[in-house]
């Protein structure tokens, strides 16, 4: 009887050391839109033109969860603390449809959705959606390429906005990044609606 005692009190200091993973921030990060569609809304692609919005590809620095800080000309690190509360690109891609839904008029459809109805398709890469350390700011690039229906031209072109930050931190991060996402979406949306 004293053998499994003796056991389990041995494996209990034990047990308090092992982890498996970081600590998760008291919060995650989120991206929300300032053109939110009304609830109740019905759209028909059938009165209004359609567009397929992608989701942006990134560069390996973004396909974290995490925020990245440009710190130099060749060195990344990342504000402590801070996690999206899903890949940085995605967030991206939900809050262009939203913005695109309200101020273009147009029916934003999914990829499945767009195999009936081809309409317009925005794709692209979101080259930069961090915190530039160096000049305290956050950092939205987004090189857009833009199918106009059945048209086979493609037009690109780059958006970028650029929000001072207070602090480099997790709260501070995530306002200014919101900021300049929503800057490049309403910009992305003007172009694409006219």
């Amino acid at each position: 009887m004293k053998t499994p005692l003796i056991i389990l009190a041995a494996t209990l200091p034990l047990a308090a050391c092992i982890s498996f993973g970081a600590k998760p921030p008291e919060a995650l990060l989120t991206l929300t839109a300032t053109a939110a569609i009304p609830v109740g809304q019905a759209q028909s692609s059938a009165s209004a033109k359609s567009i397929t919005i992608a989701v942006p590809a990134v560069p390996q620095s973004l396909a974290s969860a995490r925020v990245p800080v440009q710190s130099g000309p060749t060195e990344i690190a990342y504000v402590k603390d801070a996690l999206w509360a899903e890949p940085p690109a995605r967030l991206f891609a939900r809050l262009l449809s939203d913005t695109v839904t309200t101020r273009s008029g147009r029916v934003v459809l999914s990829p499945a959705q767009s195999l009936s109805d081809p309409g317009a398709r925005l794709g692209g890469e979101l080259r930069n959606f961090g915190i530039d350390g160096t000049a305290r700011e956050a950092v939205v690039t987004y090189d857009a390429s833009l199918i106009r229906g059945d048209a086979a031209t493609v037009e690109k072109r780059r958006f970028e906005a650029r929000v001072p930050v207070s602090a480099i931190d997790a709260p501070a991060a995530a306002t200014a990044l919101n900021d300049a996402a929503n800057r490049v979406a309403v910009e992305v949306a003007e172009w694409v609606g006219r």
